[in-house]
Parts: structure tokens; sequence; C-alpha cells
């Protein structure tokens, strides 16, 4: 594993912390440029403050790296995210022509780059019309932790009221 690759995962991570203390699940996305350093965007979920479904930490940050660029188009750029992307969330990197996918944790119920769906795999996704490399597994056991502590917290809380 590059060491950028963990760097830019702590990044994502301290994002996704973020997101937990403004009572988000905890998700967070970094874009770098393709030169391997340039952050172009780094935020992290906000579906419930913006009231948006799509307020997802990849979709913000593609966004948010589109306007830096003033581009739709981020080639050669990497995503860090620190949870498995979902079916959504691949089409959006996809389209944008992201080159490289770093995720964290994996998401076994909506996960669909390994877990679910494998979207990315040739004989499954051989009809997307741009293919982007992908690695999960960097600093997981920190972001399922990260996870697990805010819906343990959330049951927690829904259990002391009822």
């Amino acid at each position: 594993m590059p060491l950028n690759d963990e760097h830019f995962m702590r990044l994502a991570l301290a994002e996704a912390a973020t997101a937990a203390a403004a009572g988000e699940v905890p998700v967070g996305a970094v874009v770098v440029a393709a030169d391997g350093g340039t952050v172009l965007a780094a935020t992290h979920n906000r579906p419930v403050s913006g009231h948006d479904p799509t307020a997802h930490a990849e979709i913000l940050a593609l966004r948010e790296a589109a306007a830096r660029l003033g581009n739709y188009r981020l080639d050669g750029c990497t995503l860090y995210v620190t949870l498995e992307p979902c079916t959504m969330c691949v089409g959006a990197l996809v389209h944008a022509r992201v080159a490289r996918v770093v995720y964290a944790a994996e998401e076994p119920k909506a996960g669909s780059l390994r877990s679910a769906r494998q979207l990315m795999e040739p004989a499954l996704g051989g009809w997307f019309n741009h293919r982007f490399a992908w690695q999960g597994g960097v600093l997981a056991d920190e972001s399922a932790a990260l996870l697990q502590a805010f819906f343990r917290a959330r049951r927690a809380d829904a259990a002391g009221r009822a």
C-alpha cells in the first residue's frame, strides 16, 4: 500500500468524524488530483442536514473537485472514501472518469465494488463507458470502529427514548 493511501485515508477519516459529530453517518471522502498530492476536495456525508438523499460524501467530493478544476471529468484523480461506495456513487465515479478509488471498510448491504455488488468486474460491469481501478481495506479497522460507535450510540439513544 503506498504511503499516500494511508495519509489521504486519514484525511477522509477526519471528515467522517466531523460527520458523526454532526449526527450524520460517519463517511468521509477526499479527491486527490492526478499529481498524487493535491487535495481537490475533502468532505463528508450530509444527507440529513442537507435534506438531500444524494449528499453522500463521494458525491459531494466529486462536485467540489469538479468545480475546483472547472471540469466534470476528473481524469487521473483518486477518490479516498471511508466506506465502500454504493451503486449511486459508483455510477457517479464512472461519469466523473476518476482513475482510482480507495476505500476503507466494506459495506456488506450496499457496497457496489466488492461486497453486495461487483459493478466494476468486467463480466458484470462491461457496459460502463469508463473503468477505474479500486482497492479496499485501507485503514478499514479505524473506519469500521467509527461506524460501529456511531450506530451503537444511535441505538442507545433510541432505546433511552422508548
